[in-house]
């Protein structure tokens, strides 16, 4: 059975209580442990401490990133978390450094990460409809997927020696939610990945 990491990167704005993320974060719990695996959930939100979050990402074999998505990227309080957290792991506890040596000093960049063999899944809330991804008649995204906008994160944790699960999305949650399917393609995706 597996530790899996669940972290809720939701932050609360009057227009957005985060609800939608609080229930996918409490389905996924449930889901996972009715499989026998152990979890532990991180409310970024919340109060968190720097040691205990890089022993909770080396006791995990899976880390779960909840998250709405803000302004094409994750909310201002996850990225604080990364720049406190991630930073305090570059000593060892998530990567050796960025991966280079005195030797070669041009290679290998990104390829310290001591996490190898672990695995992360995204799982993204959007406004914007799914429509607007992988068309190149669409203005802002430009033929671009999910998962090409949210590289950078799959770069962050790939840093780590990481491996991706597949990405989940739900889409358009503000103007024309389907809760509903959502919850199940979630549970069907929980299913499959983890």
């Amino acid at each position: 059975m597996s530790n899996v990491l669940i972290i809720n990167a939701h932050h609360q704005y009057p227009f957005s209580e985060g609800r939608l993320n609080g229930a996918l974060v409490q389905m996924a719990q449930e889901l996972i442990e009715a499989k026998g695996h152990q979890t532990r959930i991180v409310v970024v939100d919340d109060t968190w401490d720097v040691e205990q979050e890089l022993e909770n990402h080396q006791w995990a074999d899976i880390v779960l990133l909840q998250t709405p998505v803000n302004w094409m990227g994750v909310p201002w309080t996850f990225k604080k978390y990364m720049d406190e957290v991630y930073t305090a792991g570059m000593g060892g506890a998530l990567c050796n450094g960025d991966g280079r040596t005195a030797e070669e000093p041009k290679k290998n960049y990104g390829a310290g990460g001591t996490l190898t063999g672990k695995k992360y899944m995204l799982s993204l809330t959007f406004n914007a409809p799914e429509e607007s991804f992988n068309d190149s008649g669409e203005y802002l995204f430009q033929g671009k997927s999910v998962d090409d906008l949210f590289f950078p994160m799959h770069m962050n944790f790939r840093f780590f020696g990481m491996e991706g699960l597949e990405t989940f999305a739900c889409y358009d949650v503000m103007k024309n939610a389907d809760t509903e399917n959502d919850f199940k393609r979630f549970a069907s995706h929980i299913e499959a990945q983890l």
